[in-house]
């Protein structure tokens, strides 16, 4: 067992906090906000005529998580915790970026939300946070790629205890 993760909780403690902090709690599910989203990101299409692709994990994931602004407490144990803001259209004009990731790893990528610098109501974008087919979860920034985890649960741990994550590299 790992030495923060409580028996009654699905996360470690100080994760676990931070999500219920947010608003978080088991069995939290807004199947009528992912819906919206769903249709919101499906309907759009990019100029050059890109366009995102939509599945059962990202629906999940946003009917679980979607909308939380969450604010990590306590120092990272390898890099800053991240503050998040859990809500894919702020991913609405990446098709084209999300799209070309998806293809270099062949699967499809959805935007799951945000990772921003400092009070997640004043902060700037820092991430952008994409989700896919199978699950799995990156983060894009302006210095790479970064594969976050397996999962969303796995995921939310990183980003929120200050895990480094891993670059994504071609070869």
């Amino acid at each position: 067992m790992h030495p923060d993760r409580s028996s009654t909780t699905r996360f470690p403690v100080p994760v676990d906090a931070a999500l219920r902090a947010a608003g978080w709690q088991p069995g939290r599910w807004d199947i009528k906000q992912a819906e919206y989203w769903a249709d919101t990101l499906r309907a759009h299409s990019s100029p050059a005529g890109h366009q995102h692709a939509i599945f059962p994990a990202a629906v999940e994931a946003w009917a679980e998580f979607g909308g939380l602004h969450i604010s990590p407490t306590g120092p990272g144990s390898r890099v800053a915790p991240a503050v998040l803001h859990l809500d894919p259209l702020h991913g609405l004009h990446m098709a084209r970026t999300l799209g070309d990731l998806g293809r270099a790893l062949d699967t499809e990528v959805c935007p799951l939300g945000q990772e921003v610098s400092g009070a997640e109501d004043t902060g700037e974008p820092q991430a952008l946070l994409a989700i896919d087919s199978t699950g799995r979860v990156y983060s894009l920034d302006h210095s790479g790629d970064w594969y976050l985890g397996p999962d969303l649960d796995h995921a939310l741990a990183t980003l929120i205890s200050g895990t480094e994550p891993q670059r994504l590299t071609t070869g």
